[in-house]
């Protein structure tokens, strides 16, 4: 079952990243993030109060638990760490084709293995590291596709955003293995519900500090527009968020595996990028695109 929830997940965050492309083509990136996480609060806060008040029982797949400041705590840093990779990744993304961020993003299940070995004492087995080395191989590759449509990976402050922001992301998910263990397993067993309505909450706050002192004074320059993909970011960052803590909370489930699975939402965003966004030299990108995907394979199989 959480494989399955995996693969759906990943599927709704292809759909999430290229929705994310279209609001940000000609737009402002700190007021298209700031009403992604209001309309992603405004999703979770009725199941906040209908939790409270008891109309949602214990036990539901939808009730959000409670706690105090122990709980919150970990939750307010859960939202920096990720807002930090969203606002990273949103100004990388805005100014980068679709079908260089998502292979770059792609290779977060790297990063997640590698932090696993570093923070965890986790050992890598002979596949795995060949997983590591074909990723390797594909990010090499893929600069070389880039240099084509002149972004020069080594130079490119873009693509460092959307290095910081894959980083950022393996940090996030390393975290969330923390979050969601039990205590016999080594990490806090926070309710997964409360971990997704807060955090999306308190981004919302940090993101309208950053709207008034930031955007605001500059909004001249910086200049936005409505966009209905807006709204469908928040939509499909909500329901493959849901997905994937719901099957991170499943019996057997594991970070490593689930982690790798939803990197495959990498095919769905290049193939909005060839469709939609008529993207340049999808060949070669294409080939990159399949090392990537056969890092994952490897991977996948090392992990079993």
């Amino acid at each position: 079952m959480w494989l399955f929830l995996a693969f759906m997940s990943a599927a709704l965050l292809g759909f999430y990243d290229s929705f994310k492309k279209k609001a940000l083509q000609g737009n402002a990136v700190i007021p298209v993030l700031f009403l992604n996480t209001v309309f992603c609060s405004l999703i979770f806060l009725p199941l906040i109060i209908l939790s409270a008040s008891g109309t949602l029982p214990v036990g539901s797949t939808f009730h959000v638990g409670s706690g105090g400041w122990e709980m919150h705590r970990y939750i307010i840093l859960k939202s920096v760490i990720v807002l930090s990779s969203w606002l990273a990744g949103y100004i990388g993304m805005k100014h980068l084709p679709l079908t260089i961020v998502g292979p770059i993003n792609a290779t977060r299940p790297v990063m997640v293995l590698v932090g696993a070995l570093l923070v965890f004492g986790e050992r890598l087995n002979a596949w795995q590291w060949a997983g590591v080395a074909v990723a390797v191989t594909s990010f090499f590759m893929l600069s070389k596709s880039g240099k084509r449509e002149g972004i020069n990976f080594s130079h490119n402050k873009w693509i460092g955003c959307i290095v910081l922001a894959a980083v950022l992301g393996a940090i996030s998910g390393l975290y969330d293995k923390y979050l969601m263990a039990s205590p016999d397993n080594g990490g806090v067993g926070l309710d997964r519900m409360a971990v997704q309505s807060w955090y999306n909450i308190y981004q919302s706050f940090m993101m309208l500090v950053m709207l008034l002192i930031i955007w605001l004074p500059r909004r001249s320059k910086d200049k936005f527009h409505w966009s209905w993909t807006i709204v469908g970011i928040s939509i499909f960052l909500s329901a493959a968020d849901f997905v994937y803590f719901y099957a991170l909370s499943l019996p057997g489930a594991m970070i490593s595996i689930v982690s790798m699975i939803r990197r495959s939402s990498v095919i769905v965003s290049f193939l909005f990028g060839a469709v939609f966004f008529h993207e340049r030299n999808l060949k070669a990108k294409a080939v990159d695109l399949l090392l990537v995907l056969l890092s994952m394979v490897l991977l996948f199989i090392g992990s079993k």
